[in-house]
């Protein structure tokens, strides 16, 4: 095995753990899993920085706007050098997605795991979500569903895979919540969820599109009176 396969390969390994305990989440409620060697070794380095670029790339201007022959020219190397690492263009964008994934999961799904189980997880992901989508790099989640919402390709399959993942995520902890006795019995969880991304989706618009520097604390404020009518009596913030 080559450098660059073999960092690829532990690319790949990161990415599979990350989603291993997302998925473990959405099915029995914990994502508690045996610590994993990261180990980082130069080819790794290399393919992080293209795909860093890359992603980079996809905040400011769409998944459509990525060329092997672009990130090349921003990091200053070949184009062969991008393709031996990456491979086709089509590879290059599902290395973005997992790249996206992996940070996604690192900074928003990871650290609520340490809160207790109920409305305070939830609201962890929540404004750890809320914090993150308001940053330079957004959220394909949310960007990628609009740039892909009439286009029927694999690209557009596999971000509503993902999307959908998360959504699953989301509703785990409001029926964690609901057993916990923080919210009402008669909470919908799937109406909850729908409103909670309705209004991430408003955060991006004004946020992204408007420029707004108050869109983080409406959100906020939004989300706070939100779950205020679906918390129970008998929980006390």
């Amino acid at each position: 095995m080559s450098d660059a396969q073999d960092g690829a390969a532990q690319y790949a390994g990161a990415v599979f753990f990350c989603r291993t305990k997302i998925n473990l989440y959405i099915s029995h409620g914990s994502a508690k899993l045996p610590h994993m060697d990261t180990h980082t070794e130069k080819s790794e380095l290399t393919l992080a920085a293209i795909v860093d670029t890359a992603l980079n790339m996809v905040a400011t201007q769409g998944l459509e706007s990525l060329s092997l022959g672009e990130v090349a020219k921003r990091l200053g190397i070949s184009k062969s050098g991008v393709f031996s690492r990456v491979g086709s263009r089509e590879a290059l964008h599902e290395a973005v997605l997992n790249e996206f994934d992996r940070r996604f999961a690192a900074d928003v799904f990871e650290p609520a795991m340490s809160q207790p189980r109920g409305l305070p997880r939830l609201n962890a992901l929540v404004m750890n979500w809320i914090s993150r989508a308001c940053n330079v790099t957004g959220c394909i989640y949310v960007a990628g569903a609009f740039e892909y919402d009439d286009v029927d390709s694999p690209m557009r399959g596999r971000l509503q895979h993902n999307v959908l993942r998360w959504r699953a995520v989301l509703r785990r902890s409001v029926i964690q919540a609901l057993d916990e006795g923080h919210l009402r019995p008669d909470t919908d969880p799937e109406q909850l969820v729908f409103e909670i991304y309705s209004l991430m989706v408003g955060l991006m618009h004004d946020a992204r599109f408007l420029r707004d520097p108050k869109a983080h604390d409406r959100v906020r404020n939004a989300y706070e009176r939100l779950t205020s009518t679906y918390r129970s009596f008998n929980y006390h913030v």
